[in-house]
């Protein structure tokens, strides 16, 4: 790409491709509406994309399945495509670029000299560092010095999916080659955790529209966009009044499960997972795990393979009981014998107290 259209801004572009202001103003609004934005925040996105020059961005891919590029590469709101021609210049990933081998290390080279101190790095996989990180290697080099190299000149860092984002599977136990989460690695850097097994499509492009318009959006505890992740699954899901009225399915073919109750005792880890899943759903927002008839596995969530157990298995004793403010852990104890209502006051007081705590705890920082 030639470093006139390098230089072009977002505006530009999207007028020379015959984008019209209408329906420019259309996307923005609507993507301030996604983002949960106050609505008059879509006129000062607009305004930042006519003037943002497109940011490079260099995609890593280290230990994963290539989920969370399918995921991408599935997004419709706003669509890759948009993306990647658009608001974005994405200068490597080695998967989707038509360049291989020394050609394609050379396009990650060039493109980290010439926007040094300005690129996006997208990592996608955890990164090993057992055996000197000999488990993942490219072009010569092992997983971690690309990481370490790569995010030296980098503005900011965002890890696509669980794997980058807490080490995900290939951290699971026993942990073979020593994977280790990017936030492990790289600690000099703005992060941002995009988790998720894989992640929402449009969850991940809507978190980089927001970063090139807005900056490095608000973020919680775990690195991750509140506009996403500010709600469990539990908060918004539309079997949330079953759980309410202690009306649960016990297997998944039993009358309760016909009826859409609760999958609470089925296992499922919506009261502790943080995700849009309930809201924007997946393939194009048609449904999500829960709505199709299985339990939230708690994918966005920090271990997720090895902290529940089983994941058919209700949450722990001990797991409910965390979530209640000390004093009213004892009292919680077990799902069996508290009523559901009950229960979910206690887990809403809980968290309202935890943020708080966090937000003083910020302040003083």
């Amino acid at each position: 790409m030639t470093t006139a259209i390098r230089e072009q801004t977002v505006g530009e572009v999207l007028s020379a491709n015959g984008v019209s202001r209408r329906t420019f103003i259309k996307f923005c609004v609507s993507t301030a509406s996604f983002l949960a934005l106050a609505p008059g925040m879509g006129q000062v996105i607009a305004k930042q994309l006519l003037k943002t020059k497109r940011p490079s961005v260099i995609y890593l891919s280290f230990q994963e399945c290539t989920g969370c590029l399918e995921s991408l590469t599935r997004s419709y709101t706003p669509s890759v495509e948009n993306m990647i021609f658009n608001m974005i210049s994405l200068d490597y990933d080695d998967t989707l670029m038509a360049a291989a081998g020394k050609q394609s290390e050379e396009a990650r080279d060039a493109a980290i000299k010439e926007n040094y101190g300005k690129y996006l790095v997208v990592v996608d996989g955890a990164v090993p560092l057992g055996n000197g990180g000999v488990y993942n290697t490219q072009g010569g080099k092992s997983a971690v010095q690309i990481l370490r190299d790569t995010a030296k000149g980098a503005a900011a860092i965002v890890c696509v999916g669980t794997c980058s984002s807490y080490g995900g599977l290939p951290y699971a136990n026993p942990n073979p080659t020593g994977a280790v989460p990017v936030s492990d690695i790289i600690t000099d850097k703005p992060l941002i955790n995009v988790p998720g097994c894989p992640p929402i499509p449009a969850v991940i492009t809507s978190t980089l529209v927001q970063y090139v318009t807005l900056g490095v959006p608000a973020l919680d505890a775990h690195h991750r966009p509140l506009a996403f992740y500010g709600n469990t699954i539990h908060d918004r899901c539309y079997r949330r009044p079953y759980f309410d009225v202690g009306k649960f399915a016990k297997t998944f073919d039993d009358e309760g499960a016909r009826n859409g109750w609760c999958l609470y005792e089925l296992g499922c880890k919506g009261p502790t997972t943080y995700n849009a899943c309930a809201t924007v759903k997946w393939n194009e927002g048609t449904s999500f795990p829960i709505e199709s008839g299985h339990p939230c596995l708690g994918c966005s969530e920090p271990s997720f393979w090895d902290r529940n157990g089983s994941f058919y298995a209700p949450l722990a004793a001990g797991l409910i009981g965390s979530l209640a403010p000390a004093g009213e852990a004892a009292g919680v104890g077990a799902a069996v014998g508290i009523g559901a209502a009950a229960l979910s006051r206690l887990r809403s007081r809980a968290r309202t107290q935890s943020r708080a705590a966090e937000k003083t705890a910020s302040k003083e920082d």
